[in-house]
């Protein structure tokens, strides 16, 4: 199969695949109730099972807290920040994404009274709900590290390409000087859970490749730094990383946390096992420790045994219900569960969620689970990709099994992150996918 048949097939199976869910959905008869469901945040995963359960439910009072105007597409970050696309690729309406029957609150969460099952905004509004669904994405804390700030992104060699597309844009702006004057790369990652944990390995193979096609390989210096002994949390995708920084010359600098920054030095401070090291760079990407929202944690609904410094909320990780409150679910980046702070964990989250809500509603238990099914299509460079699929037990669990190797770069895998992604993603938004 050439290229061109592999696309037909794939444009085809994918659009017979949406017509068959929407079907599937359309004879799905609507369940009548009063319900009063509160879905905290509107990115992918709470915009997802808002649109699903306007489908599934008819008379529920649905409700959508969240302040944000505009709705991101995260996953091109990693493009944005490496000038493959403008700022705007990502940025999008978050009123567009929403369907008739829901009701959009544009504020902020302030707290959760779990006990008296209530959401307490900001402007001391508080609404009660039979069900209420936790999925605020998480906070990035670039106040941990010492002398940064974000208006210091695109200046001195700074970038930070998850503060959102400004900053992306002016990653790409300190990037490009980079791979155009050489120097020493640092190439950073938190001690903390995130979300795209494959998106610090992209851009430094995306910034590499960008200085070898520019003829300027041979003045790069190429680090990356963790906090952690392993360049990935699936062991043989770990591996694979490290043969393709060793075929490159990526330097690599494990357990290493970064701490401080002295931008007019340009010397990054990481602490080690012993201590601390200083280390000059002319580029230096930044990725701050992530945490949950506070007001999940003051609220009583964080882990309490685990996570204890991050906040994600206690749930179990095959329903996503809460350990301690049946009637809360989590979503998304807040869960706290093994995997899945990706888009296309969401994916396959949003519809657990959907159908524990809606038999809860109807008296009985649901009965689909999520396996930590989490996806990172693993750009190694520009044209390149590969496409990662993984489980809870860091098993590969490919979508495409015997045409699409999962550990191959591959021209496909890219064409899936550059193209095809977003096209899968919006279609999840809309809850057809």
């Amino acid at each position: 199969m050439d290229r061109r048949q592999f696309l037909t097939a794939a444009l085809a199976g994918g659009a017979v695949a949406t017509a068959l869910a929407a079907g599937d959905r359309a004879q799905a008869q609507q369940v009548q109730t009063s319900a009063r469901i509160i879905i905290i945040g509107a990115g992918a995963a709470g915009t997802a099972l808002a649109n699903r359960l306007v489908r599934r439910l008819e008379g529920a009072q649905i409700t959508l807290i969240d302040p944000r105007q505009n709705h991101l597409y995260q996953p091109g970050l990693t493009l944005v920040a490496t000038g493959l696309k403008p700022a705007n690729y990502v940025v999008s309406d978050t009123a567009d994404w929403l369907p008739k029957g829901v009701n959009w609150l544009p504020e902020r969460v302030a707290a959760v009274d779990a006990e008296a099952k209530s959401v307490s905004t900001e402007s001391r509004q508080t609404l009660g709900y039979d069900w209420l669904v936790v999925a605020p994405g998480l906070m990035l804390n670039h106040d941990a590290i010492e002398g940064f700030s974000l208006d210091m992104v695109g200046e001195n060699g700074i970038g930070a390409l998850y503060a959102g597309p400004e900053y992306a844009a002016r990653t790409w702006q300190a990037a490009s000087r980079f791979t155009e004057e050489g120097g020493t790369g640092l190439f950073t990652r938190p001690a903390t859970e995130m979300k795209c944990a494959g998106a610090p390995l992209k851009h430094t193979f995306l910034i590499d490749d960008i200085a070898r096609r520019a003829g300027n390989a041979s003045r790069m210096n190429m680090v990356y730094a963790a906090p952690q002994s392993s360049l990935f949390g699936v062991p043989i995708v770990a591996e694979k990383v490290r043969m393709l920084f060793d075929d490159r010359g990526v330097d690599t600098m494990m357990n290493r946390t970064l701490t401080a920054i002295d931008a007019g030095a340009k010397r990054a401070t990481f602490a080690t096992e012993t201590g601390s090291e200083d280390v000059e760079y002319d580029y230096i990407h930044v990725v701050p420790p992530q945490r949950a929202p506070e007001f999940v944690v003051q609220s009583g609904l964080a882990w309490a045994d685990k996570w204890t410094d991050q906040g994600w909320v206690e749930c179990d990780k095959a329903t996503l219900r809460h350990l301690r409150y049946p009637e809360i679910f989590a979503l998304g980046d807040v869960a706290g569960v093994p995997k899945g702070k990706t888009a296309a964990s969401v994916k396959w989250q949003v519809p657990v969620v959907e159908d524990h809500i809606v038999a809860g509603i109807q008296g009985h238990e649901g009965t689909q689970t999520y396996n930590g099914y989490t996806s990172c299509p693993m750009i190694t460079r520009i044209g390149r990709a590969m496409l990662v699929e993984f489980d809870y037990n860091n098993d590969l669990v490919p979508s495409f099994p015997g045409i699409i190797a999962p550990l191959e770069e591959l021209w496909i895998s890219w064409l899936m992150k550059e193209v095809a992604l977003k096209a899968t993603y919006n279609a999840m938004l809309r809850g057809k996918a």
